[in-house]
C-alpha cells in the first residue's frame, strides 16, 4: 500500500525564488485548464485531457504572455493539469453519485494569496542524490532533515510551503504490511471533547484517554498575535511579519496534534485485534458554533482516519456502527433506552436496573456490543470487513521547528 513520508527542506535563497516562480507557474497553468475547459463547455466543445494540456502549456510557451512558462519545470506545470482534469473527474464523479463521502463542488481557481502552495513532480523530474540531497528539475540539489529512513524508491514528491514560511517534500512510497499477531482483545471507542476517547474493553476493561487541548492552550498567546496584526498597517512589512508568527503558532499547534494521534491510535491497534467505533456526523456536529472549536481542537475525523490506516496497515479491524445507534442513553447492562440524555448528564442511572453508568463509558460498552454483533453473520461465525487502501499521513519531522 502507499504511504506519504514527509520531511523539511532547506533552500538555499536562490532555490526559494525558484520555487516560488514553480508554485506560481503551476498555479497559472491549473487556472488556465479550468478555464479552457469552462470556454470550451460553454462553445460546446469536448477537450481531452492531453488537449486541454497541449493548448495551456505546449500553445502557451509558444506565445509572448506565457512565455515564462518555460523557466519551470515542465513536469511540474504537466502534474498541475492532471490535478484539474482529476478535480472535475471527482466533481462529475460526486454528482453522478459514484463517488462515496461528501459532495465534491466545482473546482475553484487557485490564489496567489493562499497561504499553502505546492506542487508535484514524478520520478523524471526529482532523484535522491547519494549525498543525501534531493535533486529538483530546473532547481538543484536541496538540503532534506532526514528524520527517518525511506522504506521504498519514492514515486513522486510534493514540494510544499506552509504558511509559517516553512519548505516539506512529501515522498509517496510503497509500505508493506505488517501484520501483527492475532489478539483476542477488542475495543469500543467512544469520542469526546472532555476525554479524547473512552475504550472499553472486551474483557471488561476502561481506558481513558485525555484530550490535550492543543488550541485551547495556545488561545492567549493568539489573542494576542492577533491583536498585534490588527495594530499594523494593511499590506505593510510588520503587518506581514505578525501574520508569519501567527502561523507558525497554528503550525506548532497541528503538529502536536497529529503526533499525539499518531501515538494514540498505534496504541489502539497494537492492544486490539479489532476497534470499533461510532460512525459520527462531524461535519454537521461543527456547525454547533458553541461546540466546534472544542470538535476541530479534538480532531476527531484525523484521529479515526490515523486509526484505520494504521489498523489496514498492522492486519487489524476498524468496524463502524451505525450512528443512529442510541449508545449514550441505552443501558449496557440491561438494554433500557431513556428518552431524553442532554449533553449535561455526564453519569446517570438506570431505572430498569438501578445501575450507575459513566456516560461516555456506558456508550463504549454499547458501541463495542454493537459492533461485535454486525461483524457475526446469521451463523455467528465472525466476518472482517473488507481491506481498504490506506491513504497514509504526513507526519511532521521537526516538532521544535521555529
Amino acid at each position: 500500500m502507499q504511504a506519504r513520508y514527509r520531511y523539511r527542506i532547506e533552500p538555499t535563497p536562490a532555490q526559494r525564488q525558484m520555487l516560488a516562480r514553480t508554485f506560481g507557474c503551476a498555479r497559472v497553468v491549473f487556472n488556465d485548464a479550468i478555464r479552457c475547459r469552462e470556454q470550451a463547455w460553454q462553445a460546446g466543445e469536448k477537450l481531452s485531457p492531453t488537449e486541454v494540456q497541449r493548448r495551456v502549456i505546449t500553445h502557451a510557451k509558444t506565445g509572448q504572455a506565457r512565455a515564462w512558462l518555460s523557466e519551470v519545470a515542465s513536469v511540474a506545470l504537466v502534474q498541475s493539469v492532471r490535478d484539474a482534469h482529476r478535480a472535475y473527474q471527482n466533481w462529475f464523479d460526486s454528482l453522478a453519485k459514484r463517488r462515496a463521502g461528501r459532495k465534491v463542488g466545482r473546482p475553484r481557481f487557485k490564489s496567489r494569496k493562499d497561504t499553502r502552495q505546492s506542487f508535484r513532480l514524478t520520478r523524471n523530474g526529482f532523484s535522491l542524490r547519494p549525498n543525501g540531497r534531493l535533486c529538483l528539475a530546473k532547481i538543484g540539489d536541496v538540503t532534506v532533515r532526514w528524520s527517518r529512513d525511506l522504506p521504498s524508491e519514492p514515486s513522486s514528491v510534493t514540494i510544499i510551503r506552509e504558511p509559517d514560511g516553512h519548505y516539506y517534500a512529501s515522498f509517496v512510497v510503497e509500505v508493506a504490511p505488517t501484520p501483527l499477531p492475532p489478539l483476542d482483545r477488542e475495543a469500543g471507542l467512544d469520542l469526546g471533547i472532555a476525554r479524547l476517547a473512552t475504550v472499553a474493553t472486551s474483557d471488561g476493561a476502561r481506558l481513558d484517554i485525555p484530550n490535550p487541548k492543543h488550541l485551547a492552550r495556545k488561545l492567549r498567546k493568539l489573542a494576542r498575535l492577533e491583536r498585534e496584526k490588527a495594530r499594523r498597517a494593511k499590506s505593510g512589512s510588520n503587518r506581514a511579519k505578525t501574520r508569519r508568527k501567527v502561523a507558525i503558532q497554528h503550525g506548532k499547534v497541528a503538529r502536536a496534534r497529529r503526533d499525539y494521534h499518531h501515538k494514540q491510535a498505534l496504541t489502539l491497534v497494537r492492544d486490539n485485534q479489532a476497534v470499533h467505533i461510532e460512525g459520527l456526523n462531524i461535519t454537521g456536529m461543527v456547525r454547533n458554533r458553541r461546540l466546534a472549536r472544542a470538535i476541530h481542537d479534538a480532531g476527531w475525523a484525523q484521529f479515526v482516519r490515523l486509526l484505520e490506516e494504521k489498523a489496514e496497515r498492522y492486519g487489524r479491524t476498524v468496524v463502524t456502527v451505525s450512528r443512529w445507534l442510541p449508545s449514550s442513553k441505552t443501558c449496557s447492562a440491561c438494554g433500557h433506552v431513556m428518552d431524553t440524555m442532554p449533553l449535561s448528564v455526564r453519569a446517570w442511572t438506570c431505572p430498569g436496573c438501578a445501575a450507575a453508568h459513566d456516560r461516555d463509558a456506558n456508550a463504549a460498552r454499547n458501541i463495542l456490543a454493537a459492533g461485535q454483533a454486525e461483524r457475526r453473520n446469521a451463523c455467528g461465525a465472525w466476518v472482517s470487513p473488507p481491506c481498504g487502501e490506506a491513504q497514509g499521513e504526513e507526519a511532521g519531522t521537526i516538532p521544535d521547528a521555529e
